[in-house]
């Protein structure tokens, strides 16, 4: 999912240069959401994996127990 985060904010940035070059304020307002959405992808893949791996890390504490 953090690919598909990187992938918006490419995207974003694409249509927020073309919005400045054509003067398209529409445009630009939705590639800056774009990105906006991309990084929120990306904080919430990175979130779950950091999740993930403390369920291991307790898993693996239990277990031993």
């Amino acid at each position: 999912m953090a690919d598909k985060g990187k992938m918006d904010q490419a995207k974003g940035k694409a249509k927020e240069a073309v919005g400045k070059v054509t003067g398209n304020d529409r445009m630009k307002t939705e590639g800056k959401m774009d990105q906006a959405k991309g990084k929120t992808k990306e904080a919430m893949s990175e979130a779950e994996e950091r999740a993930r791996g403390i369920q291991d890390s307790l898993r693996d504490k239990r277990d031993k127990a």
